[in-house]
């Protein structure tokens, strides 16, 4: 109340402290134009210390109202020193209003930040430094906004203890000019409080009595309210780079903002937005669409390697596909491979796995690195890039010379791993036919199993899955290694998908509906699932299969053996998830699989995707499975 009528009393100061001068000029001003003009006039321009009492920060603001910074001796000097030492002695010689010293400070910060720890807290000790901090503290309000936030920023590279008053002061003058900070003030300021949070999340303080109360939030609420003045593609670009602070309604309009500056991002603006994308796992597919072709524009030079890493990253922590990035990345990377980290050619193919695109040069050029630079990878390092090569079904050219290191380095490290990486290990050795015997047998240790089931029911499931399928992998895959006989309990089947009922369907009509010589959705105790399966006599014509032996189903099947002649096909039908992106070939779980129902003892006939669609009656779906198990039985035969 006390401050809303010293305001109303500010605008009458300027006209009754002219008494009559003012009467006088008033008299000799109404003869030439109406007096209802004159008011409005004589209380455009209040007097500077009516405008104090309205406006409390009034200094700081002098930078927004048109005034001329003209720089001082002192600036020039102190923009020119090498080393934070030097603008402390220019401070204690020179002296200066607070928003000078807000300047040093900031200058003092950035001369600083190669020097340690220790070295820094030092400097903060220094008297001069003292000085210069309780000039600022004690004048805070005439330092002007944009060194307001330079000093904060400043504050916290020099490690400035966050109950200290100065951090305190600054702090809370902040939050008092929250409303008359710029849009891209209020982004710097936000990007400082959230790494204040983390690095008194790191000193474990928490909320430190120095924090002023509300500032993030306060921002927050700011920058959503005043998202419309957003207009500076780095301005963007910093903020989508905080958005796990932000509220989710502000993240939408940034994504809008940055859809529409996207023609305006530089490669590192383009770096920030994916990977804040990814963080948030947020898959904008217009905005991803933008960044996509905008990076694709990009030439070479501004293409550097992290950047290369990070948006392989982020397009496969959140499965968006762009082939032309894809091959744009992989051609940057090709040459500088030999110059790549252990941690860079792991964090690279693991993301290429995730989005399922297999570049044979570059993956070629990944073992070639192992090769070569063995010595420098961890256990978890190898066990990425094992699995990475697994899932695209990668054999590398020297394929002896890779495993034989591979084997070398899990010899000693394989049984110290955590049961679950483990498997996954052994697994995808399996995949690449790279298992060891050894290998196999310590997994059927009753130890490792009994810590497998440690975990949420559809992880255990999984790995119980994978279990089964390395057992048949040391039982049929040649190994000679003796290990217990595959459990009873078959793979659970999910839901049939709209190919697979299709391919029920057709299958039915193949066998004329003649009961008991027909199975589908087929859970074999090997882990796999087949879509159907049929037995054809020696003139291949399915005859009844629930008499005869089944060693794939958990009970055995029947009790009579197969007759001469007759071969068991199974169908399989492979999805589009089921390849490699943008090519015929089989990830290589799926091509495990057909390998490991072969050596069961069945015909496998395949029905991919993109020849199924191509049949678009139930005649021409039976005539394609005849001609399909036709060629299956002539391969077998040629063998």
């Amino acid at each position: 109340m006390t401050m809303r009528m010293l305001c109303r009393l500010a605008w009458v100061l300027p006209r009754s402290s002219r008494g009559s001068s003012v009467a006088s000029a008033l008299v000799q001003a109404s003869t030439a134009q109406p007096a209802e003009l004159l008011f409005p006039q004589a209380g455009t321009r209040p007097l500077v210390a009516a405008r104090g009492l309205c406006d409390r920060h009034g200094l700081a603001r002098e930078e927004e109202s048109g005034f001329t910074f003209k720089r001082t001796q002192l600036d020039e000097q102190v923009s020119s020193a090498k080393s934070p030492e030097e603008v402390l002695r220019l401070w204690k010689a020179h002296s200066g209003s607070a928003n000078q010293a807000a300047m040093c400070l900031a200058q003092v910060s950035r001369l600083a930040l190669e020097k340690s720890a220790e070295e820094r807290r030092q400097l903060v000790n220094d008297p001069s430094c003292a000085a210069l901090l309780n000039t600022v503290s004690t004048q805070v309000p005439s330092v002007w906004n944009g060194t307001l936030v330079s000093a904060l920023r400043a504050a916290s590279q020099l490690d400035v203890p966050p109950g200290d008053a100065v951090l305190r002061s600054l702090q809370m003058e902040a939050l008092w000019r929250v409303r008359r900070f710029s849009y891209k003030q209020l982004a710097f300021l936000m990007e400082w409080a959230v790494s204040e949070q983390a690095r008194l999340a790191r000193q474990g303080q928490g909320q430190s009595q120095g924090e002023a109360p509300g500032l993030a939030n306060e921002l927050a609420k700011q920058l959503e309210l005043r998202w419309t003045e957003l207009s500076e593609p780095r301005t963007v670009s910093m903020l989508m780079g905080r958005a796990a602070h932000l509220p989710p309604t502000l993240i939408e309009k940034l994504e809008d903002k940055a859809l529409e500056l996207a023609e305006h991002f530089v490669a590192e603006d383009i770096r920030r937005v994916a990977q804040a994308l990814a963080s948030q796992n947020r898959r904008t597919v217009p905005l991803l669409r933008a960044l996509s072709y905008h990076l694709l524009q990009r030439p070479s030079k501004e293409l550097s390697t992290p950047l290369l890493l990070d948006a392989a990253y982020a397009y496969g922590k959140l499965n968006f596909h762009q082939t032309q990035v894809f091959q744009r990345i992989a051609a940057e990377l090709l040459p500088r491979t030999p110059d790549l980290s252990s941690t860079d050619v792991t964090r690279c193919a693991k993301s290429f796995a995730f989005l399922k695109w297999l570049h044979l040069a570059l993956f070629e050029a990944f073992t070639e690195h192992y090769v070569a630079n063995s010595e420098k990878y961890s256990t978890l390092q190898l066990c990425n890039l094992l699995m990475s090569l697994a899932k695209l079904n990668f054999q590398p050219s020297k394929g002896e010379a890779f495993f034989s290191k591979v084997h070398s380095a899990l010899k000693a490290t394989l049984p110290r791993l955590e049961p679950f990486l483990q498997v996954d290990v052994v697994w995808s050795l399996c995949v690449m036919q790279q298992a060891r015997p050894e290998y196999i047998t310590a997994l059927t240790q009753t130890s490792l199993q009994e810590k497998l089931p440690e975990g949420s029911a559809a992880r255990v499931e999984s790995y119980r899955v994978k279990l089964l399928h390395i057992m048949m992998e040391g039982s049929l895959g040649g190994l000679g290694c003796c290990v217990p006989t595959a459990s009873s309990e078959p793979a659970r089947t999910s839901p049939p998908s709209p190919l697979q009922t299709a391919l029920h369907a057709a299958l039915t009509s193949l066998t004329d509906s003649k009961p008991n010589t027909l199975r589908t959705s087929v859970a074999t105790c090997y882990g796999w699932t087949l879509d159907g399966e049929l037995i054809l006599d020696s003139e291949n014509k399915p005859i009844e299969l629930n008499a005869l032996t089944a060693p794939h189903l958990p009970g055995g099947g029947g009790d009579k053996p197969l007759p001469d002649g007759a071969r068991r096909m199974g169908f399989v039908a492979w999805e589009f998830p089921n390849f490699i992106l943008r090519s015929k070939e089989l990830l290589g779980r799926f091509a495990m699989q057909k390998r490991h129902l072969q050596l069961a003892g069945f015909l496998v006939v395949e029905v991919p995707y993109y020849e199924w669609l191509e049949l678009k009656s139930d005649w021409q779906r039976v005539a394609y499975l005849r001609d399909k198990m036709g060629k299956a039985v002539a391969e077998e035969m040629a063998k």
